[in-house]
């Protein structure tokens, strides 16, 4: 009786010590497609913000542009 038991009870740690494993393999899996879904993001949050910086530089440009013929045009009127 106790041989079963034994035997039982090694067959239960073997089963579960592979569970734990095929689940913390599934998890790891995951955690690295979340990753690299991250990069992704990261990479387009930086990608927005230089053109955000590009689209200042030109608003600032054209705004010097405007002053300039908002003075002409004083200047002439």
């Amino acid at each position: 009786m106790t041989g079963a038991v034994i035997t039982i009870a090694i067959i239960l740690i073997i089963a579960g010590g592979s569970t734990l494993s095929v689940i913390a393999y599934f998890r790891l899996q995951r955690h690295r497609a979340d990753a690299v879904a991250m990069a992704s993001y990261r990479k387009l949050a930086e990608e927005a913000s230089a053109g955000q910086e590009a689209l200042r530089q030109e608003l600032g440009a054209i705004e010097d542009r405007l002053k300039a013929i908002e003075t002409l045009l004083r200047s002439v009127g």
